[in-house]
């Protein structure tokens, strides 16, 4: 059977929405069919023999695996976030980098929000109360939380996500608070965001709400210091990356009274080990990494990864490209 001219191309995972029927008419499709990510002996080997791959941030691309793959043109990430990917030598390798900034924006930020609603209020705490059929009576005392309205709110990056959340947190009367590498004037105006220095912001936040990408810079950017540093009884909520926070010592904090609570939608290591203290906290709200789990977000999502897919591998620079240095 001769060999097809069409690019080759392999997929992670099986993803929403029509975007991978549309694929499938361009290229020679191969996708990984399993709910675990493929192996990264797997992974390297359909790289080694694949024109353009589309990944997600559990598949890790890195030099080993772009030394094995000479005919690798793009690399299409399915998500806003690419610390998963080596891009400096995907750039060296003229590998085209692409991402799906703004599609989850919203998506994000409501669960973002969800979560400072459902860790200051206890909804989890209470649901699981009544189904072990602890609830006997009404009670003045009952699960006593946290007021969200007229609260101070602290954004750490105030990016789409971040800013998206603020909006949210001017509905709630809340006092808001930032810390970015620069001012949002158009952010100030609109919610009456104030930007602040770390110092300022752990110190007077009674919740914070990380929206950073993990960095060098950014990995445990909330540690011993910070954590000691913060409101006593504030609340921490990340929808970022596991990273930004030193796992050991959020738990010290949590144990010991310091940290009200925390409400993760990512951790670090990801996904949790059963024996993780975090499982037994009951100061303690979890998400399997789904603040974007929506089916119009996770479709865009999708779609958009092919769109940037096949522009590289047509050899024009992609909608959503990280290095678009590798295009003339």
């Amino acid at each position: 059977m001769p060999r097809t001219l069409r690019p080759r191309v392999f997929v992670t995972r099986q993803l929403p929405g029509e975007a991978l029927g549309r694929l499938s008419k361009q290229v020679d499709l191969s996708v990984w069919e399993a709910e675990l990510p493929p192996p990264p002996e797997t992974l390297l080997a359909e790289a080694a023999r694949s024109d353009g791959l589309v990944t997600l941030l559990t598949d890790r691309v890195d030099a080993r695996l772009l030394a094995s793959a000479p005919g690798l043109r793009a690399v299409s990430n399915v998500a806003v976030g690419y610390d998963n990917i080596d891009v400096r030598a995907c750039t060296e390798r003229r590998v085209a980098v692409g991402n799906t900034p703004g599609a989850l924006t919203e998506t994000s930020a409501d669960f973002a929000f969800a979560l400072i609603l459902g860790l200051a209020r206890r909804v989890a705490e209470a649901d699981a109360y009544i189904r072990a059929g602890h609830w006997r009576t009404w009670s003045p005392t009952l699960l006593l939380g946290t007021d969200v309205y007229g609260a101070t709110l602290g954004i750490v990056g105030p990016g789409a996500i971040g800013s998206a959340v603020a909006r949210r947190a001017r509905g709630f009367g809340m006092r808001i608070l930032y810390v970015g590498r620069e001012a949002r004037p158009a952010l100030e105006v609109e919610t009456g965001a104030v930007r602040v220095d770390k110092a300022t912001l752990l110190a007077e936040a009674d919740i914070i709400s990380l929206h950073v990408p993990l960095t060098p810079a950014t990995r445990h950017w909330v540690g011993r210091g910070e954590l000691a540093a913060m409101k006593p009884g504030a609340l921490l909520v990340n929808t970022a990356r596991g990273g930004v926070v030193d796992p050991v010592a959020l738990v010290e904090a949590l144990r010991d009274g310091r940290l009200g609570g925390a409400a993760l939608d990512v951790t670090d290591p990801e996904p949790l080990p059963p024996d993780s203290p975090l499982m037994t906290l009951p100061n303690v709200l979890l998400a399997p990494h789904i603040a974007s789990a929506s089916h119009a977000t996770r479709g865009r999502m999708a779609s958009m990864a092919v769109d940037n897919l096949l522009a590289a591998l047509e050899g024009r620079r992609p909608p959503h490209c990280v290095n678009p240095e590798v295009f003339p």
